[in-house]
């Protein structure tokens, strides 16, 4: 999954920075920077980090404004002082030149990385009940259960003779018994797993989600250079 997932993020990066160098030049090799900061992000939102879509996605078009506003509306100007930059940048929620895209965007995102967080996050902990139950101890009774089920009838050199299945059923009920405890869990467990697959696999579909990013950014600039002049007076 996690192999899966990373794939699908790197594909959605590159789509993402292809739209910078081919539709917003003046300002590819700036954006390179945030775009890679974003998906960054989203990777560790995945893998449990205390952090969240909204704010890796509103960091994003914090850093992306400024960028907007001097290659895109004002390509007149030459260079930004760090201070006007970074208050730009500071503002950018205040003055909304994206619009609504912005918000669409974290709610795009939000339920589909969501999903795939609490998948990843499931696998892990079937991983850790995995290893703790193979390596379970056995009892003294149970191993002794064990050499009799398997070698008895070679003590009289029938070594093809298999054990009956109702002993060899009955061996393993009390070789499991300690573990037994857990069927009623693992069944809830692989239940849930089942629900967030499904759910994965419609409205919360990651790859759809992903790579609808690319046209979500281009709105947004678009729609920030249709009210450039009004931006530019608002600043």
């Amino acid at each position: 999954f996690l192999e899966a997932f990373e794939s699908l993020l790197r594909f959605a990066e590159n789509r993402t920075s292809s739209l910078f160098e081919t539709a917003y030049r003046p300002m590819a090799k700036e954006a390179a920077e945030p775009v890679k900061e974003l998906f960054t992000d989203f990777s560790l939102y995945i893998l449990g980090a205390e952090t969240t879509v909204e704010s890796a996605v509103l960091r994003f078009f914090d850093s992306l404004f400024p960028l907007v506003y001097s290659r895109l509306i004002n390509p007149g100007i030459t260079d930004l002082s760090e201070d006007y930059t970074e208050c730009l940048r500071l503002t950018r929620q205040d003055i909304n030149p994206f619009g609504r895209y912005s918000k669409n965007m974290v709610t795009e995102l939000s339920k589909s990385l969501w999903a795939s967080r609490m998948l990843s996050q499931a696998l892990s902990l079937g991983i850790e009940v995995i290893n703790t139950t193979e390596h379970a101890a056995l009892t003294k009774e149970c191993s002794k259960a064990l050499v009799k089920m398997q070698y008895c009838p070679h003590c009289q050199g029938l070594t093809l003779i298999r054990p009956c299945v109702g002993y060899c059923l009955n061996v393993m009920r009390g070789c499991l018994a300690s573990v037994s405890e857990l069927d009623a869990q693992w069944r809830e467990y692989i239940s849930t797993l089942e629900y967030l697959t499904n759910e994965m696999a419609a409205s919360h579909d990651l790859e759809i989600a992903l790579t609808g990013i690319r046209n979500s950014i281009n709105e947004a600039i678009l729609h920030a250079q249709l009210n450039g002049p009004q931006l530019s007076a608002t600043v």
